[in-house]
């Protein structure tokens, strides 16, 4: 990555669990990005914390609930640092809420309706060129019970269920996708004001699917929340899923659905 970047870059190895390890890193840097996921189970957000120490604009992508929401509690430290610091900022949550944004506009604007429900749907083929990080992203998430919303109601529901069959439009078609705990969800609730709101996500082949659902009712969650368990778990399927990759592309897509109006967004490769 350093030789792709040219001259001006360089590479320094630090630990991000380590706040003085990364402060030392990011002495007179103009931008910290993080991207070293998976970002679930993580206790604190030492990143962010080391950026608004060195005074350093912060971006991350990450993709879980509880870490977004927690960075967000450091608000108050960033602006009194002066320094923008945004979370969610990948392609999903962070383009799957502009797209959300838009069709609340829309239906705002030119529907002149309330919005009653919004599905994030997802869908990716294989690793969907993300690597072993999106495997333990999935599987964390399989521990994790989804939380969405019905009528303006929190409601709790077990990972990899409700099934959905989703046209993803030209290039993909249609597509079986499952619930899964994801933020958009709850800032889709509580900013854009929709009462009834929900996650799904699937893979390709097929059979991968059916691994998700046989992992989520044969394995305990406690298992599936430990990171080091999960981390060996991708060390085993990794070599599997990069080989079916190469025969099945590597294909993601992303619908949002409400009640009169969809947005589509996909990326093949």
């Amino acid at each position: 990555m350093v030789a792709t970047l040219g001259k001006n870059s360089e590479f320094a190895e630090v630990n991000i669990h380590n706040k003085d390890s990364l402060e030392a890193a990011l002495s007179d840097v103009d931008l910290v990005v993080h991207a070293a996921g998976p970002f679930q189970q993580s206790q604190k957000c030492t990143v962010l914390e080391a950026a608004i120490e060195t005074q350093t604009a912060y971006l991350d992508v990450c993709d879980d609930t509880n870490y977004a929401f927690r960075a967000k509690s450091f608000k108050g430290r960033a602006v009194d640092a002066n320094i923008p610091a945004i979370t969610t900022g990948g392609v999903y949550p962070g383009v799957s809420n502009v797209m959300a944004a838009e069709l609340v506009r829309a239906a705002r604007s030119e529907s002149k309706t309330e919005p009653e429900r919004l599905r994030f749907s997802y869908y990716t083929a294989g690793s969907g060129g993300a690597g072993p990080t999106i495997l333990a992203t999935s599987f964390l998430l399989l521990g994790e019970e989804v939380v969405a919303y019905n009528k303006g109601q929190k409601i709790k529901l077990k990972p990899f269920t409700g099934m959905l069959n989703v046209d993803f439009g030209k290039g993909i078609g249609k597509r079986d996708v499952y619930l899964l705990n994801l933020p958009e969800v709850r800032s889709a609730h509580e900013v854009l004001e929709v009462p009834t709101v929900s996650a799904r996500f699937g893979t390709a082949p097929f059979f991968w699917n059916w691994g998700m659902e046989a992992m989520t009712n044969l394995l305990p969650a406690e298992f599936l929340r430990d990171r080091s368990k999960v981390q060996q778990l991708v060390e085993w399927f990794d070599p599997l899923v990069r080989a079916v990759d190469g025969i099945a592309g590597e294909r993601v897509s992303m619908r949002g659905s409400g009640k009169r109006h969809s947005c589509f967004c996909s990326s093949n490769s």
